[in-house]
């Protein structure tokens, strides 16, 4: 029996061509590397999409807010009328000062008011209803109302806004919500104030711009006429005028010694004039038995 004479061949295969495994450690790193990638991804798309759901959420609470502001415009409330004139007029459905009606007549009717606060400014010029005084005025109050005060709180809007004229020495200044002018007689000089909303008592944040005062309103009882249109200088006089002249055949009230006149005026800039609420009221008391 013969024997191959090729002797077993062996394949030698080079090191560097040889399939190595690398190392544990490297292997741990590429895996950690890969991770931290994806995380670092997954980590941005869940930003974007938590930015979305916010935004989002954000937008749906500002319609909602919106939509809420204006029904209160849209969906107006109205008070009990006496007359037409009155039965076309509206109010937004804002907060306003609490109050009870004791006697009513078809000239006016008495009011009982409940105590509140204001924030309060003098007025520039010589007149409660000058518009370019008026608007001054109006945006110094509603500056500290949206955010211009200690706590930079935004606040709710109240209505009415008030006018008022008061005596020389300081009669506390009452009446509806938010902006009310009082007549500092000897001085020439009005005050605007805004009624302020009821659930921050005494606890309101301080106004930022020294113009802008704080007081409280005690309770007291007037005299209202409700009417429609603009508000004028000389409207407010003739109807005080009537107003005080209607009083005097009053069986059981009687104007209050140095009251004032006070202007309520309930609606924004663009109602019409034939749906705009104005009041305007005088202090009373009990005639003396």
């Amino acid at each position: 029996m013969s024997r191959s004479i090729y002797p077993s061949i062996v394949t030698l295969v080079p090191k560097s061509m040889a399939t190595e495994r690398p190392p544990s450690s490297v292997v741990a790193t590429r895996r950690t590397t890969a991770a931290n990638n994806m995380s670092a991804l997954e980590a941005r798309v869940s930003l974007i999409f938590a930015l979305a759901s916010q935004t989002t959420s954000v937008s749906q609470r500002l319609l909602a807010d919106l939509a809420t502001e204006t029904a209160k415009y849209v969906f107006p409330k109205r008070f009990e009328s006496r007359n037409l004139e009155e039965a076309l007029m509206s109010v937004p459905d804002l907060e306003t000062v609490r109050f009870k009606v004791l006697t009513r007549n078809d000239q006016y009717e008495i009011r009982e008011l409940e105590p509140y606060f204001v924030a309060e400014t003098t007025m520039p010029g010589k007149y409660g209803f000058d518009l370019n005084g008026a608007s001054q005025s109006f945006n110094v109050l509603a500056e500290y109302l949206f955010g211009k005060n200690t706590l930079n709180e935004t606040m709710e809007m109240t209505t009415p806004v008030l006018t008022r004229k008061t005596q020389s020495e300081g009669v506390a200044m009452d009446m509806t919500t938010p902006v009310i002018t009082k007549k500092l007689e000897d001085e020439d000089k009005w005050k605007m104030s805004f009624v302020m909303p009821s659930k921050y008592g005494s606890n309101l944040p301080l106004p930022k711009n020294c113009a802008v005062t704080i007081k409280e309103v005690p309770g007291r009882t007037v005299a209202v006429v409700a009417f429609s249109g603009f508000v004028s200088d000389e409207d407010v006089i003739s109807r005080e005028s009537r107003l005080r002249n209607s009083l005097k055949n009053d069986s059981q009230y009687k104007v209050k010694s140095g009251a004032s006149v006070e202007v309520a005026q309930y609606n924004p800039p663009f109602t019409l004039p034939f749906t705009r609420r104005n009041e305007i009221s005088l202090e009373v008391e009990r005639k003396q038995e």
